[in-house]
């Protein structure tokens, strides 16, 4: 499977139910000039996925401070998305997550993200979009595999650090957080980094 980082995006349109459960299609162009997290899914109303959904819902206003939205998609139509969001969570829906959610029946999206498994579902794909619209980030998980949402943010984090650092060359070593030192790209810039850690 080749990798879509340094690559533009793949562009899609695809109807959407939005957090005001108005469903309208959407373009990933609409949101140029924004970073986003595009995440796979497999499959409304199953397990792990909502507890996925939910960890997203609950970080939006830190990925919005970050001037990021968050697209879920998954081969669901946008009907059994409306139906599992109006579902309270305790009987087994997501709630009003305020996030979108992707229809992709056709699976043309999951085909492109190259994250579509035996033509059936998505595996669990992780895209984080620049503000120029290029792929800078992928993770795939497996099935059972639930993904950590702080560990995005710090990625959303990283990533606008090296973007508005661009011209000092920074980037960010190991383990690195918002507030952290950086170092720069050159030998010069490791030995001093790893001199004072």
């Amino acid at each position: 499977m080749a990798t879509l980082v340094t690559k533009p995006a793949p562009g899609f349109t695809a109807t959407a139910v939005m957090g005001d459960n108005e469903i309208k299609d959407v373009s990933l162009s609409d949101y140029k000039g924004k970073y986003v997290v595009l995440f796979f899914y497999p499959l409304d109303w199953t397990f792990v996925c909502p507890s996925e959904i939910v960890a997203f819902d609950e970080a939006v206003a830190e990925f919005e401070k970050r001037n990021c939205v968050v697209l879920g998609c998954s081969v669901d139509s946008e009907w059994t998305h409306l139906s599992w969001k109006r579902a309270a969570k305790d009987e087994g829906g997501i709630g009003q997550i305020k996030f979108p959610l992707l229809a992709d029946l056709d699976k043309s999206i999951s085909r492109k993200y190259g994250v579509l498994m035996d033509d059936a579902v998505a595996l669990r794909g992780l895209f984080l979009i620049d503000k120029e619209g290029n792929v800078r980030h992928e993770t795939i998980n497996d099935l059972p595999l639930g993904r950590n949402v702080r560990e995005v943010l710090r990625l959303v984090d990283a990533l606008t650090f090296v973007d508005d650092n661009e011209a000092e060359d920074l980037v960010c070593p190991a383990n690195w957080e918002a507030g952290q030192d950086a170092m720069t790209a050159s030998p010069e810039g490791v030995a001093d980094y790893l001199g004072k850690h």
